[in-house]
């Protein structure tokens, strides 16, 4: 069992400063960059026509839509994601310092995932699949959650930088991994 953190015991970086540099130069971290906060947009309309549907029965081909929409989002930057990862750390996925974003990335990929299965395969009532889905919205928060934590420890562990040198792609990219 691992030893407790303790004031006095440093934290690993997330970044070694061969992967921050290739982190900066890499492309996958503009596409990142533009495609998390796009999905989070997704979300929250997706979120309001899915509790639009549960509270008043209306809506609900719009709702599924929004929803089917979110889930390629959600592909698209999981793939994309991967290729990151591959470009500043040397592998797809589940690499030390993402291990458990990875993780909980999966289980929101599962949810996402079984919601249109059960959508295109009829399983389950409309309002039964709507709550399939608040499951994965509610693991992609989480999951969200997770990696503004991991940028707000990336941002204290970077070299100090003068305020104009700060690069915005590479920030935002934090946000989405």
């Amino acid at each position: 069992m691992p030893e407790p953190r303790t004031p006095n015991r440093p934290v690993p970086p997330i970044y070694t400063a061969e992967q921050r540099r290739r982190r900066d130069e890499t492309r996958w971290t503009l596409v990142q960059g533009v495609l998390a906060p796009a999905q989070f947009l997704v979300f929250l309309v997706s979120l309001a026509l899915v509790l639009r549907f549960l509270a008043t029965g209306e809506g609900a081909d719009l709702a599924a839509a929004s929803i089917v929409v979110k889930t390629l989002f959600l592909y698209a930057i999981m793939v994309t994601g991967s290729f990151w990862e591959k470009a500043v750390f040397g592998h797809y996925l589940f690499v030390p310092a993402f291990f458990w974003e990875d993780a909980v990335s999966m289980v929101v990929i599962a949810l996402h995932t079984a919601y249109v299965v059960a959508l295109l395969a009829g399983w389950g009532s409309t309002t039964t699949q709507m709550t399939i889905a608040l499951a994965a919205y509610a693991t992609y928060v989480i999951n969200a959650g997770q990696f503004l934590l991991k940028l707000r420890a990336a941002r204290r562990q970077a070299p100090a930088r003068p305020a104009a040198a700060l690069d915005a792609p590479a920030a935002t990219m934090e946000m989405a991994r």
